[in-house]
């Protein structure tokens, strides 16, 4: 084990902690679903549509930011001991959106006959699907297994490579701040590939019309830094797109400007839509296991790679400077 301090892992296991807990909860759940009775139901409303969903964001005073994400808005009613109810979850894991829209409203069209499972205690909460994915368990073991291989692997190789440098460079103190650096230039050139690769797919999605949007102007503040009583007032507009794949409309988000005055963050949205103007049709490209991702430019986006792998040849370069001259 690598002589590294409990609350290095504690921070990088915390994520991989809090999936397994929720995974536990909504096994949970749909344990006690499966005893709830069923009655039959009908769909009378099945759309796509556009909500606006809370996304972490540490930038930010509050801590989070909006996003736009698409959804499949499946609504349906049901009678329970003479009442007529009305739900619109479908399953018991949880919809963050952007995923399988098109795939629920083929399943679940208006007019449709479905089964209906609900809570004898509280018959208003209801679902048509209440079991979970199969094979959940297994990739999350799986995934477990991968993420403490990268965790203590990573950790492992870490603490050797610091020992092996310790000996063999001019300045043993520096050790530390070599493999520091060298490290962090491997992690963004590892998701400069990752970006290309995803740009590369992007090129061969099929191609749709499109219509750009632009949002209003939104008003935050910055995260304080130590000392500060309050961050920085900000300004931002949010340019979006809507476009249609398979008879379903979906939007998505190009980009976000932001500056610290009303009149900056407009000059900056209307530099940014002197290529794409508002309400202009555009080529979208959509990928089409899961239409509701989507991209205006696949090749811009794949140069975004060559700019990682600037940072980390960078951050290489300054890893031997030290390494090699000492401090």
């Amino acid at each position: 084990m690598p002589d590294l301090p409990w609350s290095v892992y504690a921070m990088l296991l915390a994520p991989l902690g809090l999936f397994l807990v929720a995974a536990v909860v909504k096994t949970w759940q749909a344990r006690e679903a499966r005893s709830w009775p069923q009655t039959p139901g009908r769909v009378v409303r099945s759309v796509a549509e556009v909500r606006e969903v809370r996304v972490s964001d540490d930038d930010r005073e509050e801590g989070h930011r909006l996003e736009s994400r698409n959804f499949a808005n499946v609504t349906y009613e049901y009678a329970v001991g003479g009442r007529k109810l009305r739900n619109d979850r479908i399953s018991i894991g949880e919809d963050l959106g952007n995923f399988q829209v098109a795939v629920k409203l083929a399943k679940y069209p208006a007019g449709s006959i479905v089964t209906v499972y609900y809570n004898p205690r509280h018959p208003d909460q209801a679902v048509l699907e209440r079991d979970l994915p199969k094979g959940l368990w297994g990739c999350l073991g799986i995934g477990t297994l991968v993420v403490l291989a990268i965790v203590f692997g990573s950790a492992f190789g870490l603490n050797q490579s610091y020992a092996y440098l310790a000996h063999h460079i001019a300045r043993p103190d520096l050790a530390g701040l070599v493999v520091g650096f060298g490290a962090f230039g491997l992690a963004v050139a590892l998701m400069g590939f990752a970006v290309q690769r995803q740009a590369s797919m992007a090129t061969r999605w099929p191609v749709v019309p499109g219509t750009i949007k632009l949002s209003g102007i939104e008003e935050y503040h910055e995260a304080s830094e130590p000392g500060e009583a309050r961050g920085s007032e900000m300004f931002g507009n949010r340019v979006t797109y809507t476009y249609r794949y398979r008879n379903v409309s979906y939007t998505n988000e190009w980009a976000r400007v932001a500056a610290g005055s009303p009149a900056t963050s407009d000059k900056m949205a209307k530099k940014l839509m002197s290529r794409y103007q508002d309400g202009a049709t555009v080529e979208v490209r959509v990928n089409p296991d899961n239409p509701a991702e989507a991209t205006l430019d696949a090749r811009g986006d794949g140069r975004i790679a060559y700019v990682l792998w600037g940072i980390a040849a960078i951050f290489a370069a300054i890893a031997v400077f030290v390494a090699t001259r000492g401090g």
